[in-house]
């Protein structure tokens, strides 16, 4: 049996499967009413989203009047200069000048007839959906304000005929001889000149690369033809903290430049900047609204990035679905946070296995590996040591100065450098100290138990290692006790998505991009994770294709650009599949039938399945070497007291068994059952309302009046829209979703 086989067998096996639908896609279109003669929708965001000052607007009439005749203002300010009819038959415009909070957005017939709809407008530098600024925040460079604001720069790049790397072009002096063409895959056929802009939004960098003739115009209502209307956003590695500003990760990606896809990224989506699942998505939520309003509509979405830049589009995705419609993780993990067990796991195993002086019996390498669920040492002390513990509130704290980083003895009111800390506004703060509540927990973990079960460790070795494990204070100073996490945290963490449970997740098609693991803690089984967590909520992981090689992490040479070109093809045939069925369902039955699971030698040429099973070899980790199902996704566990915890055939003394009820006086795991307030991710959830979070629910929609038709009876003229939140059917409104109304090219 293959691997993909036995992952999914596992899966299907630990735990219960779910399955989930979205909102179906309106009815038949009827006659008009007086109420539905005009409608409006913004294109470029939900209608509560805004940020900026602007917007991309469609007005429709279903009445047959002519377009040109309606008037559109803005809280009695007329803007309907604005609109006109564009080349494709579309009534846009993009309304500017909005004043922060709600503006009402008016089109009106002479008929009468008309639609009101309410905008909220928010700060370019935010916050819109993420909570209170974090803070301290550093600017860098010219900023013309204290939220980091500066006038976009822009860059002109080219392509040399004679081969090479991008050099920069100058209108009027580089020698048009030089440049090389790129043919689209529209088949539009231009010099390729690339501009690179690069400005400021939500208080950090961002960056747009697109095909660009500087000797044209381009509008977000008739972009140049060149672009395809597609995008790819680039994402950093790592997970870290920053208070201040960053590098936005790199746009110039040959290929798909070439092909007439925009690039965009953002520093906060950069996770090795910032690791915070709210920020992550409300900086992509603001640069996609911004590239549609200087730009133009987008179609849809795919993200490309390897390790923290898979864990933000794989956490992203299933928190705010619709940022993405197609993600690519290379050397892939599901989430910062159950990833997190793993890290503090190795952490304290290390200051255990490490210090052989205090082992209550030897242990062979073999025996240790077992423990962590990982062949080779190198692993755990390579994660811990390259990657930033988080969990440390005093260590170097990027963008503060070290005198005003927090210290327990000398500056406790100083900022506490940790994730949750960092994450404040989803995890809420504990009473006893104001502390952000801390959602890890160790509590009734029985290290090595596995190892127990099998005969590879002997029973004084395991109690020996529950017993003296111990965990960490707030401070992450060590302490006897296990680690007893903050509820609210718990909770919270699974609300957020923080803990990517994948429950919204079959709504975007995913390649994953892996090879093996040398050690370097990007191992094959966290794609069997998230793997299984689908599985565990959909009976199926159909809408996810594991690409495999034997290039260290990534999988083949080849395979970023050809995921990417991959996930054009499939999410094309789902935006012309206009049945009324659940986006789900396209995302399965739209797969081109050529695109499956890869297996390459590493150099683009697919070799047998068999040799990936065996070149990317697949470990494990010390929670689920603890009794933890696949999915790992229990952050709490429930527990059963020790005396009813079956051992099997394992016997322990008398002094034994009394060591480990002392090591865990409220129990052991039950791994049988469900977490400690383990549930799904609430989609879309705002914290602008207070920490934990509340969903935004459906999104708003304008509301039309005027004179009866067709004998429809009038009605009032109604109140503006109020703002709402994020229903699945609304994503559309975003223009995040894959669009069924596109602006067609010849």
């Amino acid at each position: 049996m293959s691997r993909l086989a036995s992952v999914l067998g596992a899966a299907l096996l630990a735990g219960s499967v779910l399955s989930t639908t979205i909102a179906a896609a309106p009815a038949a279109a009827q006659a008009p009413t007086a109420s539905d003669v005009v409608t409006i929708e913004t294109l470029s965001n939900r209608a509560d989203l805004v940020s900026g000052g602007d917007v991309l607007v469609e007005v429709r009439v279903s009445d047959g009047s002519d377009l040109s005749t309606l008037r559109v203002d803005v809280d009695g300010r007329d803007v309907t200069d604005a609109f006109a009819v564009r080349s494709d038959g579309r009534y846009l415009g993009v309304v500017d000048g909005l004043e922060l909070g709600t503006n009402v957005l008016r089109a009106e017939l002479p008929s009468g007839h008309g639609a009101t709809l309410a905008v909220t407008n928010h700060p370019l530098a935010g916050p819109v959906f993420s909570g209170p600024h974090i803070l301290p925040w550093a600017c860098s460079g010219e900023s013309l304000d204290e939220h980091c604001n500066r006038e976009p720069t822009y860059t002109l790049l080219y392509k040399p005929r004679s081969g090479g790397g991008f050099q920069t072009y100058v209108p009027g002096e580089t020698n048009p001889e030089f440049v090389a063409t790129t043919t689209t895959d529209e088949g539009v056929e231009v010099p390729f000149i690339v501009r690179e802009e690069k400005g400021v939004i939500a208080r950090d960098e961002y960056r747009i690369a697109v095909l660009y003739q500087p000797d044209a115009e381009w509008t977000a209502v008739e972009p140049q033809q060149q672009w395809n209307g597609k995008v790819v956003i680039t994402h950093g590695q790592s997970c870290d903290t920053s208070y201040g500003m960053g590098a936005s990760p790199d746009v110039r990606l040959e290929q798909p430049l070439a092909a007439g896809f925009a690039i965009i990224s953002h520093a906060l989506d950069h996770a090795g900047h910032n690791c915070n699942i709210a920020t992550q998505a409300e900086s992509l939520v603001m640069t996609k609204e911004y590239l549609a309003d200087h730009y133009g509509q987008h179609r849809y979405t795919i993200g490309t990035g390897c390790s923290g830049g898979a864990l933000a589009q794989q956490q992203v995705a299933n928190a705010y679905p619709g940022v993405y419609q197609g993600i690519s993780p290379a050397c892939s993990f599901a989430d910062a946070w159950s990833t997190a067990m793993q890290y503090i796991d190795y952490y304290l195993m290390r200051e255990y296995f490490e210090q052989p002086q205090k082992w209550g019996a030897p242990w062979t390498p073999a025996q240790i590996s077992a423990a962590y669920g990982h062949p080779n040492y190198a692993n755990p002390v390579t994660f811990t040591e390259v990657i930033p513990n988080s969990g440390e509130p005093t260590r170097s704290c990027p963008g503060v100065p070290s005198e005003d980083v927090y210290d327990e003895d000398t500056n406790p009111d100083g900022v506490r450098c940790t994730l949750q800390d960092y994450m404040v506004n989803i995890f809420g703060r504990r009473e006893v100290d104001g502390f952000a509540n801390r959602p890890w927990d160790n509590v009734g973990v029985q290290y090595g138990l596995k190892a127990l079960l099998d005969g590879t460790l002997l029973p004084l070795q395991f109690v020996d290692l529950n017993t003296k494990l111990g965990g960490l204070d707030i401070d992450l100073d060590p302490q006897a006790e296990r680690v007893e996490a903050d509820l609210f945290g718990v909770e919270a963490i699974y609300r957020s998505g923080a803990v990517n449970m994948g429950n919204h997740l079959n709504q975007t098609a995913i390649i994953d991009l892996r090879g093996p693991d040398p050690g370097a803690f990007h191992d094959t089984y966290r794609t069997d994770v998230m793997r299984a967590r689908l599985v565990e909520q959909h009976g199926n992981a159909d809408n996810q294709l594991l690409w495999e090689g034997s290039v260290a992490l990534l999988g083949d040479a080849t395979y970023r650009d050809a995921a990417i070109f991959a996930l054009d093809r499939w999410l094309a045939n789902v935006e012309a599949d206009t049945r009324d069925i659940p986006l789900s369902q396209k995302l399965i039955e739209n797969k081109p039938e050529d695109l499956s699971h890869r297996c390459t030698n590493g150099s683009g040429q697919d070799v047998p399945q068999e040799y990936c099973d065996q070149v990317v070899e697949d470990y494990s980790s010390p929670r689920i070497e603890a009794g933890m199902p696949l999915s790992e996704n229990i952050v709490k566990c429930q527990l059963v007291p020790i005396e009813d915890f079956d051992y099997g055939d394992v016997v322990f003394t008398d002094e034994q068994m009394a060591a480990l009820k002392a090591a865990f006086p409220t129990g052991v795991c039950d791994y049988a059952r469900p977490g400690v307030h383990q549930q799904d991710t609430v989609a879309w959830q705002t914290y602008a309302t207070g920490p934990g979070g509340t969903p935004l629910g459906a999104a708003p929609v304008s509301v039309g009046y005027g004179p009866a038709v067709l004998g429809v009876v009038a009605a009032a003229e109604p109140l503006p829209a109020t703002g709402g939140g994020m229903a699945l059917a609304g994503l559309a409104a975003m223009g995040l979703s894959v669009a069924t109304r596109i602006r067609r090219r010849g």
